[in-house]
């Protein structure tokens, strides 16, 4: 395994950036979500609120005025994990700051071979691969600048944008069928 860097030592990557910024998801959930009482309030029946004052959001918002682009997609299961029926639930939180999340099926993942890990991509040109372990748990991130590995990712990330479908109507989908 490559040396890891703390994920905090990358996160200026998310102010510093001046055009995208893209992250694929493709776990069935996250231990830091289940660990939240956003999440145990969820499995609970209570629908997460907005939180527009969250320093995500907050940058998102300052990002985007600038002319700068957020955007995610999130490989779902079918039926999806409870894990990701929460990120479904709070993505329009996200979106409002104006982040762009879609969702693919793992199905149309595979078929489309997209990577197995997941990445944030800077201005096409800065690649995190994010280590995750067993338990959901983010153990640090890799730094990529091969240019092989970059351009792979921005292919994947091409790839899946094209076919993938905006949260809000899966998520209608999803909670309807609930």
């Amino acid at each position: 395994m490559p040396p890891l860097i703390p994920f905090e030592e990358i996160t200026h990557l998310f102010t510093e950036f001046e055009h995208t910024a893209f992250r694929l998801e493709t776990r069935r959930g996250y231990a830091s979500d289940r660990q939240g009482a956003r999440f145990r309030a969820f499995m609970s029946g209570i629908a997460p609120l907005p939180e527009p004052d969250h320093p995500w959001n907050v940058n998102v918002r300052a990002k985007t005025e600038q002319g700068a682009r957020f955007s995610r997609v999130r490989i779902i299961d079918e039926p999806p994990t409870d894990g990701q029926r929460f990120l479904m639930a709070t993505a329009a939180g996200n979106v409002a700051a104006g982040e762009d999340i879609r969702v693919l099926s793992r199905s149309e993942a595979v078929r489309l071979g997209l990577p197995d890990f997941d990445l944030w991509l800077f201005d096409s040109h800065v690649l995190v691969r994010m280590h995750i372990d067993d338990t959901d748990t983010t153990i640090g991130v890799e730094v990529i600048d091969d240019r092989a590995e970059v351009l792979a990712a921005c292919r994947a990330r091409d790839a899946a944008w094209r076919v993938a479908v905006p949260t809000a109507e899966v998520w209608a989908q999803v909670r309807s069928s609930v």
